[in-house]
Parts: structure tokens; sequence; C-alpha cells
């Protein structure tokens, strides 16, 4: 039997596409191959176990601008398929999608559960056969169709293959792809947090602001938003934002680098200094330790005046301007010392991959080898946190499917 689509890694991407290409087109003889026993393990831990489907952002020119690496291809691609279409697809199969206040968005359910049981549902539905713990070790191709050599010595016929197997820190996960004469443009982390090598805020775990603006020291990466305090650094979007765009420079400095953080947001110094000198002023008699400004937690308020040396028991109008400045500092440019980072085990993202000049943007279509497709992590593609890695998954899952079955049915308008 020759299979219309063999799809090469059971995650979001693969799932995606076989399904898609299996709704435009009825009839089509799909099989996924996932070497693990383990199908769509990302989608299982993403959100912290809700999963994050996608960001509720469906303009193409806003939505691209959230991608460090493939913004200019997924412009176009995001004009054919955005985020609406996902959420339109998923309430098809009875998923709705709610958005959070920061816009992300995930099921009803609160439970990536809701998602793994619409894909494999609907992949039965549609009669795709899969295979776990079936691994392809290599690709051939002869005269119109491919044949899949898989780890369990069987071999398998397809017209076409589409590739998901996401993205991994070893080069060894590319093997495959550099076989059939890619060019991979070598995994390294993105997405990860900053481990602080002071340790001056350990202590204060858990403590959190809601604005904050962190700068890598030297350059022009920085990043605002929420920043978390954690046993071995700095978290939170604002830190895991910054950690995608700056993925390279930071893998190019082993990880060890200088940081600011601006925990008062877009403050600038001068309009602090005024703030806190007329705060001196009007209010001289107040206790400065204790009595939290800016809304800042009150354990991180108290922990700047100790930096800053103004004694416990100090009114405002006994500080002097020396320690204001000292104060001033540790608010809007208090400096971390960085050596190493934290990543997120199972939802782990690389920056690299398939490299997109081997790639046709319109169709993911491989320019070396014709039939075969790319969708998902597995390109050199990806996002900031909050569902856009999931959104470009679908998004050229989707292409791939239509390009595949083009242009024997109407296609997805």
């Amino acid at each position: 039997m020759i299979y219309d689509l063999i799809v090469i890694g059971g995650g979001a991407a693969g799932f995606y596409g076989a399904i898609q290409a299996a709704e435009l087109k009825k009839g089509l003889n799909v099989l996924i191959f996932e070497k693990s026993t383990k199908l769509l393990s990302k989608v299982k831990v993403s959100g912290g176990g809700r999963c994050n489907v996608t960001h509720n952002c469906p303009d193409a020119n806003s939505l691209s601008k959230h991608y460090p690496r493939g913004e200019k291809p997924l412009r176009n691609i995001f004009r054919s398929y955005h985020s609406l279409h996902t959420i339109k697809w998923f309430h098809s199969k009875g998923v709705k999608l709610k958005v959070e206040q920061d816009g992300r968005m995930f099921p009803d359910s609160d439970d990536s559960q809701t998602i793994i049981n619409c894909f494999l549902k609907t992949a039965q539905d549609l009669k795709i056969k899969i295979e776990a713990g079936n691994g392809v070790t290599s690709i051939e191709k002869n005269g119109g169709h491919f044949t899949i050599n898989t780890t369990n010595d069987t071999k398998y016929s397809a017209s076409n293959v589409l590739i998901t197997i996401g993205g991994n820190a070893s080069e060894n996960h590319y093997s495959l792809l550099k076989s059939i004469g890619h060019n991979v443009i070598p995994p390294i982390a993105s997405l990860f947090t900053f481990n602080d090598t002071d340790k001056r805020f350990k202590d204060l775990m858990g403590v959190s602001v809601p604005n904050a603006e962190v700068k890598i020291t030297s350059t022009k990466f920085s990043n605002s938003g929420p920043l978390l305090i954690t046993h071995w650094g700095l978290s939170g979007p604002a830190v895991i934002k910054l950690s995608a765009w700056a993925a390279v420079y930071l893998h190019q400095q082993n990880y060890d680098f200088n940081c600011m953080v601006n925990w008062l947001g877009t403050i600038k110094e001068e309009e602090l200094r005024s703030y806190l000198l007329e705060h001196k002023r009007d209010r001289g008699k107040q206790h400065v330790v204790n009595n939290t400004l800016f809304n800042l937690p009150l354990r991180l308020w108290n922990r700047f005046c100790e930096l800053a040396e103004i004694e416990p028991k100090k009114i405002w109008s006994e500080v002097p301007n020396k320690n204001i400045n000292k104060l001033i500092e540790n608010l809007i440019r208090c400096s971390f010392r960085i050596k190493g980072k934290t990543t997120f085990k199972e939802e782990f993202v690389t920056c690299g991959g398939i490299d997109l000049n081997e790639i046709n943007h319109e169709t993911m279509e491989s320019k070396i080898v014709n039939g075969i497709y790319f969708a998902g992590e597995v390109l050199n593609i990806d996002g900031e946190t909050g569902g856009f890695n999931f959104q470009a998954a679908w998004s050229t899952a989707y292409m791939a499917a239509k390009a595949i079955v083009a242009p024997t049915t109407q296609l997805h308008n």
C-alpha cells in the first residue's frame, strides 16, 4: 500500500497537518509515525498542563512580530491561516477556547487532555493510522514515491512526506534531515530563565511585579512585562520573552552576562527622583521601611531599602540624598550577574532547525526534495511564550496540508 501522506512526528504540527490534509481531501490515506510511545507530549505539558493553544491576535502583521525567527515568512502564512482559523477549527470539534487578560488562549476545561482527545478522536474519525514507538531511520525517493524505513525494520511507501519532528537540543535529532540534503541551523535554547549568581533576592522567591523592564547590558536587547523572582534567579514573561529575542547572542556569551532590571517599568530616573524628593518633602514623618511605594510587594520594597542602606527606623525627612540615589539605582537599574539558564525540559523550545531558505514558504515544501514538506518547530521558527509556538505549528501544518492535497480539492478560504 502506498500512503498518500506519511507524517513523521506525532506532535502538535504532525497531528494538525495529518488531520487538515484528510479533511481537505476525503479518503486520503494518512499514516503518522511517532518514535516514542507518547503522542502529543508537548501539548500535554504546555501551559502548566492547561495547553496554551494560541494567542488572541488574528492580524497577520501583529502576530508575526512575536517571532524572533521566522517573522517574514510567517507574516504571509498568517494571512492565509491565523489564530481565528485555529479558534474556529477547535470550536467545530466542540472545543471552545477562552481568552485570558494577557491574550493567551486555553480550552475552557483548562486541561490539555481536552486538546489531545480532540486530535485523537478526529484522527480516528478520519481513519488516520498512527504508529507510536516506531521511528523513521531513512527516507528514499524512488520515482514518484518515497520509501520510508523504520526502526521495526518495516518499509512503507508514500506519495508525500510531512516532517514534524519538532526541536531538540541534540544535533543528532536532525540526522534524518541532513541525510536528504537539508542544511540544519544548529539548535540552541530559546525561552529560558536567568540564573543569578549573587542570589541577593533568593529569599524573595515567589515575589513578582506586573510590569518590569529587563535589559541585557551593552546590547539593544530588552523586554517588558511581568517579572518573577525564583530561587535560581529571574523568570516571568519579561525574562522568557527576552531570552527568545536574545537567544543567539546569549548562546554566544555562553549564558554569562549582565542584565539590569527597572522594577518600575517605564519610569525614568528624573521622574522617579522628582517623585521621591516630593514624597520626602510632603511625607517627611512617614517611615520609609514597611511603607511600600509604587505598589511594589512589601518584602521587595524592604529589600530595596536595605540595599540603599536606609535604616529601619528612618523617616523620609531623615534620609540623605546619597541613600535616595542608591534607592533610585536599585529601583530602575538593578544589576544582576547572570551565569547559566534554566529551561523548561518537556516544554523545551529551540532556536534553529531547517534553514527557511530551503523551504517554499507558500507550500512548506522542500526546495531540495519535491514531495517532502515541513511544519512546526523542526523549522528555524520560534516565537515568544504565550501560544505563539503552537500557532506557528498550526499555520505551517495547514499550509503544508493544503499544498499536499492541491489542486484536487477545494481549499480553505
